[in-house]
């Protein structure tokens, strides 16, 4: 083609377009292959509209370069409309993907927590491993001292019937700083240490 005067990168562009175009017909094949009305229908609404908004991306992209191949501008076809709509789509998407990964998708394992705080602190005496276990199948001093503190400062939460972290850590502060300063009110101890941020020695 080029003793017939087409320069050579104009034919190095068509080809590499040609070879794109029929990468892109592979996806979409598979796309589509995987798009079974009965598997779209197991799958969560959010997973579904994005699903649908990827294929209409696809189909509009296709299209918009079709027009630019016979030499026609997207700005001035009736199908902008429809490019006007689908970006109107994805910010709908798109919000709710964030509003969804901004939501807490795991819960926190009190007994898992627990046990890692026991391992992860060697000098416990056998006591206080007895109370973490406790603590851990919502047992032992945390609940009194929980209790205590509540008439202080209300609550905006009532317990559930499993120890939350900030509970069980709330339980070993108050078990440690009993044994740390021989005695007392260990919940007044651990306010004052959390107010001041550090722990004053005698």
């Amino acid at each position: 083609m080029a003793s017939d005067g087409v320069p050579a990168d104009v034919i190095k562009s068509v080809e590499a377009v040609t070879a794109h175009c029929e990468e892109v017909e592979c996806n979409v094949r598979d796309v589509l292959a995987a798009s079974d009305p009965d598997v779209l229908a197991e799958l969560p609404p959010l997973d579904r509209a994005y699903t649908f908004l990827t294929l209409a991306k696809a189909v509009s992209t296709l299209y918009t370069l079709q027009l630019r191949c016979r030499g026609e501008s997207p700005e001035y076809h009736p199908f902008k409309k429809e490019l006007e709509r689908l970006e109107l789509y994805t910010h709908k998407v798109e919000y709710f993907i964030n509003s969804s990964k901004a939501r807490p998708t795991t819960k926190i394992n009190a007994v898992a927590a627990t046990r890692f705080i026991e391992h992860s602190l060697p000098d416990l005496t056998p006591e206080q491993r007895s109370e973490m276990r406790n603590v851990s199948k919502g047992q032992g001093t945390w609940s009194r001292s929980q209790e205590a503190r509540g008439n202080k400062k209300k609550r905006k939460h009532e317990p559930s019937g499993k120890p939350s972290v900030a509970v069980a850590a709330a339980a070993f502060l108050a078990e440690t700083s009993k044994e740390l300063f021989g005695g007392g009110n260990p919940g007044e101890q651990v306010e004052e240490v959390s107010e001041e941020g550090e722990i004053e020695h005698d």
